[in-house]
């Protein structure tokens, strides 16, 4: 895996407690604004950018300003039972809601072997990784899944139905990192897209369909035109059938009642930031989280031993032509991890021009590498 880098970074510790300042001037407790600022750091560590630092501003940030995403998050339980519980984030911040429910699902598995946590009026939740990894941290299985604002559309269809939908499994191993599939059920998210339109680079052909059945390559373009109703991504597969687009759909459709359903949430086209008159109001998003103690199979130990070996056995496998690594689940994030931990995060000129404006709008004093 090569790693050509040739932006600024800033270290963890400046960007991580700019993130803090900020987030507890804009009205989020302390204790939350780490755990935020953990979660978008994390996955620039793993080289996630499309749910890193970049979407500080845009996601968080601004939304807060909007006044449809609430600073302070007060998350009340509707209903639990041993090894489930709904939860109500009231709009608030959707990382603070899901540490509390992971950990929730994490106590809750660990007495009983099982457990699953729903929840419901929630907000972008970051890198869904984040939260399979507390549980692989524990030596347990973690799964999640979340809805988002409409933008995928079924196959042989036009019209953005769905969120991207990330189904995420992490699996313990006996190795240093765990077995961690991370991604959106469409075969691109909006992040993807906002990232290519940074660096303006366009979109690989058959990602977003427009109203006129053909792919639209053009990120800028294809956002636009994705926010006014006008296109959707492709779910996992591409558009039609002849890649398996109809499998992508099929997860996408599922993720989507699993967020909402069980929490008794809002779905497809009631998941949007503005009401029926045209006013600002929150996402609503819905979330549930799965975590599995094999400790309750047939032990921990014997989980991380079988686990590890078919990821061995996978890597050492015969490689096609030209090709000289093969790579599970979890490798690549665990090299850029550990490539990027004495460096920090690396920022694009538009970053750090959205990283100034929030520092100087909010009078915090930090002066950033790149300003050198």
């Amino acid at each position: 895996m090569e790693i050509n880098e040739t932006r600024p970074y800033v270290s963890w510790d400046v960007i991580g407690d700019f993130m803090v300042q900020a987030f507890v001037k804009l009205g989020v407790p302390e204790a939350d604004a780490r755990i935020c600022a953990d979660v978008l750091m994390e996955s620039d560590r793993r080289g996630i950018e499309s749910h890193g630092v970049n979407r500080f501003k845009p996601i968080y940030v601004d939304r807060i300003n909007a006044g449809i995403l609430n600073p302070v998050t007060k998350v009340d339980i509707i209903r639990e039972a041993p090894t489930t519980a709904v939860l109500d984030a009231n709009d608030g911040m959707g990382m603070v809601a899901s540490h509390m429910a992971m950990e929730m699902a994490i106590e809750k598995a660990r007495k009983y072997g099982t457990a699953c946590i729903a929840v419901r009026n929630s907000s972008h939740y970051g890198i869904a990784g984040y939260w399979v990894s507390m549980a692989t941290d524990q030596g347990m299985i973690g799964i999640t899944g979340t809805n988002a604002r409409p933008s995928v559309a079924p196959t042989f269809g036009v019209d953005n139905m769905m969120g991207t939908n990330p189904i995420t499994i992490g699996l313990p191993t006996d190795e240093k990192y765990p077995f961690l599939i991370d991604c959106a059920t469409s075969i691109t998210q909006n992040g993807k897209l906002e990232y290519y339109e940074r660096i303006g680079k366009e979109a690989p052909e058959g990602l977003v369909v427009g109203r006129d059945g053909k792919a639209i390559t053009d990120a800028g373009q294809a956002l636009r035109s994705i926010r006014a109703g006008q296109a959707a991504l492709a779910p996992l597969g591409g558009i039609g059938e002849e890649l398996g687009g109809y499998k992508g759909y099929g997860y996408c459709a599922a993720v989507e009642i699993l967020s909402a359903a069980l929490a008794g949430g809002i779905f497809m086209k009631d998941i949007s930031n503005v009401d029926a008159e045209g006013n600002p109001r929150p996402y609503h998003l819905g979330h549930f989280f799965i975590v599995i103690d094999p400790e309750a199979f047939l032990g921990t130990e014997a989980f991380g031993r079988v686990s590890g070996e078919i990821v061995r056995q996978l890597r050492a496998s015969a490689k096609a032509p030209g090709h000289d690594t093969i790579y599970v689940a979890g490798d690549k994030e665990w090299i850029m991890k550990e490539y990027r931990k004495d460096k920090g995060v690396p920022v694009s000129e538009s970053v750090q021009k959205e990283l100034t404006e929030v520092r100087d709008a909010l009078q915090i004093d930090v002066k950033f590498p790149f300003e050198d």
